[in-house]
């Protein structure tokens, strides 16, 4: 049973009492009429093949609420298109897949492309800002959620809460974040959220001091999360990064765009477990390794569109400073796996720690030799305003692949 503690600046809403699912949909279909809702789903399509996403699907068929579902298609030929065509017919909702790499999006991405209008790197932040873009276009939904594919323990109440506070026409929040306890098989799992960003960020707080943004970041208990909602009017002047900073990213544009009251995070699993990423620690272009270098990296250029002025003595000072708080932490979570009768492993915590360590001083490093470097895509505002009938164009370009591949 949560308990009902209001930690940091931002509100959290937590599961109390275990409401029933009819209940909470109940209220959903009601919302609906006034907040049409949407569901937005960045894939991959190997995800089709694998034991999540089907099982996402057969719980998707019996949610009552939903107005639209937006899926958003990487890594597929045009077989394999035609085969997600048909994998996704069983849902009732209304819905569409972006094939992303199809000719007529990838023509889309060339001409924005060339104009420096769209995400240089693939990968789920591209893949999650074209569907955006969609959704501006369709006009269908007023209220969308996201969440990730790969959700090996997905049942419908995770969609149902995490829309929740968005879809309520009574609420005024504009965004909400998901949370969850990291528990599966019988560990603690999370170690990016756990060992990299919560002591990086009380690291940050000691080295360049408690700025609001470092306070507003700490409040949120999975920041990291792949589950989010939204209202429509978020999409338009948001701006992502399309690497592993992804979450981070986006936490960072809310605290730009928005009040913290109009923000808030949800309790949405008692159980959650996905798809893990190895380690790494021999190649900084893979897994847990690159994940915690772009994360670093999203942390310092926020900190330095505040006025932060960052030198290498101050990240060799933020290292050592992280490296101390992080190896406390191992403590504490060996603690309480203990007490909870779960597995922990020390060595490969500390493991996990020393590579972060590093990979800090590294991506400090890569963020002082790259000052000119530009993380975030571009608002769809911008390009709109660069390509004022692109909206039209990109509806277009999916009807045509759904008509052309459907038929």
């Amino acid at each position: 049973m949560a308990d009902f503690h209001q930690n940091g600046i931002i509100t959290t809403l937590h599961n109390l009492t275990n409401r029933h699912l009819a209940d909470l949909e109940s209220d959903l279909v009601q919302f609906s009429k006034q907040r049409p809702m949407g569901l937005l789903l960045p894939s991959l399509f190997s995800e089709l093949e694998g034991e999540a996403l089907p099982q996402i699907i057969q719980q998707l068929k019996t949610v009552p609420y939903l107005s639209e579902i937006v899926i958003g298609l990487d890594r597929a030929n045009a077989d394999q298109y035609r085969h997600a065509l048909t994998f996704f017919s069983a849902l009732p909702q209304h819905h569409r897949i972006l094939w992303n790499d199809g000719p007529r999006l990838t023509a889309i991405d060339e001409e924005l492309q060339s104009l420096g209008l769209a995400p240089k790197e693939k990968g789920k932040g591209r893949n999650v800002w074209y569907c955006m873009g969609y959704i501006i276009a369709s006009g269908k939904t007023e209220s969308i959620a996201l969440h990730d594919c790969d959700i090996v323990t997905y049942t419908s109440d995770l969609l149902a809460r995490l829309i929740y506070p968005v879809a309520n026409p009574m609420f005024n929040y504009e965004f909400c974040k998901g949370y969850y306890a990291r528990v599966a098989s019988g560990k603690l799992n999370g170690r990016v959220n756990r060992l990299l960003v919560t002591p990086l960020i009380r690291a940050l707080k000691m080295v360049v001091g408690n700025q609001p943004y470092l306070e507003y970041m700490d409040s949120f208990r999975y920041p990291l999360a792949g589950e989010f909602s939204f209202r429509r009017d978020v999409l338009s002047d948001i701006r992502i990064p399309s690497d592993w900073g992804l979450e981070i990213g986006v936490l960072s544009e809310m605290h730009r765009n928005y009040a913290n009251n109009r923000l808030c995070q949800v309790d949405v699993a008692q159980v959650y477990d996905h798809k893990h990423q190895e380690l790494s620690p021999d190649d900084q272009q893979a897994g847990l390794s690159k994940m915690s270098i772009d994360i670093a990296k999203s942390l310092f250029r926020k900190l330095a569109t505040k006025g932060t002025v960052f030198t290498p003595e101050s990240f060799r000072t933020l290292k050592a400073t992280y490296y101390r708080i992080a190896l406390d932490f191992v403590e504490t979570y060996h603690n309480d796996a203990v007490m909870n009768g779960l597995h922990f492993d020390i060595h490969q915590e500390e493991e996990s720690v020393e590579m972060f360590a590093k990979n800090i001083m590294d991506a400090g490093q890569m963020f002082l030799e790259n000052p000119m470097e530009v993380p975030f895509t571009p608002s769809w505002s911008r390009v709109q305003s660069a390509l004022p009938d692109i909206f039209e164009r990109l509806y277009e370009a999916v009807e045509a692949d759904y008509q052309e591949f459907s038929a």
